[in-house]
C-alpha cells in the first residue's frame, strides 16, 4: 500500500501556491472562453437581427433626404469593416460617399412611387471635381423632369455644394448663412528659395513640353508664363459652364451672376454685410429658411411623423440605398458589362483602393478579361497619373481586352490626365465631361542632390568607384553634368513612347499629337475639339456605348458589376456586425475601435508629397519616369 507523500512546510507552501495559481489560470481561461462566446452569440443575434433591416417596406409619400457627411469618390478608400467601424463610433472624418451610390438613388427615387419628394443637404459633402458636380446636376434634373420635387437647404455653401443645389425646385438658406461664388483658382506653393538657397538642396529637373508645370514647385519662385496661360485657358472653359448650369436652373444669365461676382464688395456692403441678404438679393435662393422652418415647411407639405428626426415621414440616403439593396436578386445570369475604376495616383506594384497600382489594376482588367460572362468592360478614370511603368502595364491590358474581342469604353471622371490619360488612349471610345481635366501628355523626372546643405553642417561625401558612373545617382553628391544628359535622353524617350502610342490610338500622327501634348492641360470640351476625346457624357453613356459594341441589346438584358478586390469572410462579418443596432451599440463607446479606426483609415496625402516619395526609384533605374499632373482642385 503506498503510503502518503509528506512534505515539510516550505515544499507544502508552494505546492499549495501553485494550486491556487493554477486554478486562478482556469478560472480566468473559463470566464474569457464564456465570456467569447457570449459576445459571438450577441454578434450572431445582431447580424442576423440586421439582415432585414433593409427589407422594411416603404411607406407612401416618403421624403428621401440626402445629407451625406463625406467625402465624394469614384471608389472606396478603405476596406468595409473599417468603414463600419468608423461609422459605429460616430467618427464622420473620413467618412466617403461613392458617386455611383448617390447617382443611383437619385435615378430609384424618380421612379420609386413611394417617394413623394428629395430633401437636399449638400452643405457638408466634400466634393471633388466639376465633372462629378455636373453628372450630379443632372440627375437632380432628371429627378425634378420626373415630377418629384426637390428641395435644397443650406446653412453655409460654396460654390461646388451650390452647383448641386441650383438644380432643386427650391433654394433655401439659413438666414445667418453664407452663399459666395468667387471664381475658380489654382495657387501653389513654390519652394525654390526654401530648398535651393537656405537648404541649400538642388533640385535637378528633367522634362519634355513646357507646359509640364508638375515639377515648377521645386525650381522656381512663381508659376512660370505657360504654366499660367494653360491653367487660365481651361479654367476659364470650365467656368463660363459652371455659370451656363447655375443660370439655366436658377432662370438667370451667366452676365448676371458675373455681374454679381464683379460687384459683390459693394453688394455685400449694401446688404448690411449680410452674405444670405445678398444671396437672396441675387436671386440665388428662394428665401431665407432655418433648418427647423424648412422641416416644418416639407411636414406640411407630406405627412406628419412625430418620431422621425426631421418631423416628416422620411428615410435617409443610408437607409434607402440599403433598401435598394434589398431588392437585389442573389443570382443574375445576364451577361455582364464590367466596371473597373481607376482613382487616384499611378503608383508600382499592388496598391489599396482608392490609388492605382500598376500590377493591382492590371489584375482587375485581367479578371474581366478571363470571365466568360463578361463581355464589355468600362474603365472609370479619375486620375492625375503618376508612373509611367505602371500606366504601361495597365494600357496593355486594355490592348488585350480588345484583342480577346471584349469593347473597353473609358469614363473620364473630373481628372484623367498625364498618365491617366496614358492608360485611357488605347479604348474603343473615350468619354468625358466637358469640365474633366485631362491631356497633360508629357513626361518628366527630377532627382534632389543634398550635397550643400551637408556642406552647411560640415559633412563632405567623398570615395571611389570603379568606373566614373559608379555612385552617380548617390543624393549625396553633386550631380554629374554627364549623368543629367543620360536622363534626359530617357526622358526623351519617354516622351516619344507616350506620343507615338497616343497618335497610334487616335489614328493620328505624331505630329499633331505633339501639338496638343507637351504637357498642355485641357477640359474635357476642348480636348474632344483637339480629337483626344471622342465623346462628351458620362458613365451612362459610356455604359451604353460599350453595351452597343458588345451587341447586348436593351438595358435589361444585361447587367452592370463593378470589379473590385473580394471582400474577405471577415470583412464581410465585421461589417454586418458594426452596421447592427447591438455592435453600434457595442463599439460607440469603444477606445479599441476608435483606436483602430484612427491607425487604419487612410489620411488624405498631398500631391507634393506624391511627387517627392515618386523620385524613391527602385529596381536598377536610374530615375522613375513620371507622366503626372498637378492639376486637380
Amino acid at each position: 500500500m503506498n503510503q502518503p507523500v509528506r512534505r515539510g512546510p516550505i515544499a507544502a507552501f508552494f505546492v499549495g501556491l501553485w494550486d491556487v495559481m493554477n486554478f486562478t489560470r482556469r478560472l480566468i481561461l473559463n470566464i474569457l472562453f464564456f465570456g467569447l462566446l457570449l459576445v459571438a452569440l450577441l454578434i450572431l443575434v445582431a447580424v442576423v437581427g440586421s439582415s432585414g433591416a433593409g427589407t422594411k417596406p416603404l411607406l407612401d409619400r416618403t421624403t428621401l433626404v440626402i445629407a451625406p457627411e463625406a467625402r465624394l469618390v469614384e471608389q472606396y478608400t478603405s476596406d468595409p469593416a473599417l468603414r463600419s467601424l468608423a461609422k459605429a463610433v460616430g467618427d464622420r472624418s473620413a467618412a466617403e460617399l461613392q458617386l455611383r451610390d448617390l447617382l443611383r438613388a437619385l435615378d430609384a427615387a424618380g421612379k420609386d412611387k413611394h417617394v413623394e419628394r428629395v430633401l437636399l443637404r449638400l452643405d457638408r459633402l466634400q466634393p471633388s471635381g466639376y465633372a462629378s458636380l455636373r453628372e450630379i446636376g443632372a440627375a437632380i434634373a432628371k429627378l425634378r423632369a420626373s415630377g418629384k420635387q426637390v428641395v435644397a437647404f443650406g446653412e453655409n455653401l460654396n460654390q461646388s455644394q451650390y452647383l448641386m443645389a441650383s438644380q432643386a425646385n427650391e433654394v433655401y438658406l439659413d438666414p445667418m448663412g453664407s452663399l459666395v461664388l468667387e471664381g475658380l483658382g489654382r495657387y501653389h506653393q513654390f519652394f525654390r528659395e526654401g530648398l535651393q538657397d537656405k537648404l541649400g538642396v538642388d533640385v535637378h529637373v528633367f522634362k519634355v513640353g513646357e507646359y509640364k508645370s508638375a515639377v515648377e514647385p521645386y525650381v522656381l519662385d512663381a508659376a512660370s508664363p505657360e504654366a499660367k496661360e494653360a491653367d487660365l485657358y481651361w479654367m476659364g472653359d470650365v467656368w463660363q459652364r459652371f455659370l451656363a448650369d447655375i443660370a439655366k436652373a436658377r432662370k438667370l444669365s451667366p452676365e448676371q451672376l458675373a455681374a454679381g461676382i464683379d460687384t459683390m464688395p459693394e453688394g455685400v456692403a449694401a446688404a448690411g454685410g449680410d452674405l444670405a441678404k445678398y444671396a437672396l438679393q441675387q436671386k440665388l435662393v428662394d428665401g431665407l429658411k432655418t433648418e427647423e422652418q424648412v422641416d416644418q415647411l416639407l411636414a406640411e407639405r407630406g405627412v406628419k411623423d412625430e418620431d422621425s428626426d426631421y418631423g416628416f415621414r422620411a428615410i435617409s440616403l443610408d437607409d434607402y440605398l440599403l433598401h435598394l439593396d434589398s431588392k437585389l436578386l442573389p443570382i443574375d445570369n445576364r451577361p455582364q458589362v464590367a466596371v473597373v475604376v481607376a482613382e487616384g495616383e499611378i503608383t508600382d506594384g499592388e496598391q489599396p483602393p482608392g490609388k492605382i497600382g500598376g500590377v493591382s489594376t492590371a489584375a482587375l482588367l485581367r479578371e474581366a478579361r478571363d470571365d466568360d460572362d463578361v463581355k464589355a468592360v468600362v474603365l472609370r478614370v479619375d486620375s492625375p497619373g503618376g508612373a509611367v511603368f505602371a500606366s504601361e502595364q495597365i494600357r496593355r491590358e486594355v490592348a488585350a481586352l480588345k484583342q480577346a474581342g471584349k469593347p473597353v469604353v473609358v469614363s473620364m471622371g473630373d481628372l484623367a490626365a498625364s498618365g491617366g490619360y496614358w492608360i485611357s488612349m488605347n479604348a474603343d471610345r473615350i468619354y468625358a465631361d466637358p469640365s474633366t481635366i485631362t491631356g497633360s501628355i508629357g513626361i518628366f523626372g527630377m532627382i534632389p542632390t543634398i550635397d550643400r546643405t551637408l556642406d552647411k553642417i560640415g559633412v563632405h561625401t567623398d570615395g571611389v568607384g570603379t568606373t566614373r558612373f559608379a555612385g552617380a545617382f548617390d543624393i549625396t553628391r553633386p550631380l554629374d553634368p554627364a549623368v543629367g544628359q543620360i536622363i534626359q535622353s530617357v526622358i526623351n524617350k519617354g516622351y516619344a513612347d507616350f506620343t507615338g502610342k497616343v497618335a497610334q490610338a487616335r489614328n493620328k500622327s505624331v505630329e499633331a499629337i505633339d501639338e496638343v501634348a507637351r504637357g498642355r492641360v485641357w477640359s474635357g470640351a476642348q480636348a474632344k475639339d483637339r480629337g483626344l476625346v471622342d465623346e462628351l457624357g458620362g458613365m451612362q453613356e459610356a455604359l451604353a456605348d460599350a453595351a452597343r459594341r458588345a451587341k447586348l441589346g436593351s438595358p435589361d438584358k444585361y447587367r452592370v458589376r463593378y470589379v473590385e478586390p473580394v471582400v474577405s469572410p471577415f470583412e464581410q462579418f465585421m461589417r454586418g456586425f458594426a452596421s447592427s443596432r447591438v455592435g453600434s451599440l457595442m463599439l460607440k463607446d469603444s477606445d479599441l475601435a476608435r483606436a483602430l479606426v484612427a491607425q487604419r483609415l487612410p489620411q488624405v496625402e498631398q500631391q507634393l508629397k506624391f511627387v517627392e516619395d515618386a523620385t524613391r526609384t527602385g529596381n536598377g533605374a536610374p530615375v522613375k519616369t513620371l507622366a503626372y499632373c498637378m492639376c486637380g482642385w
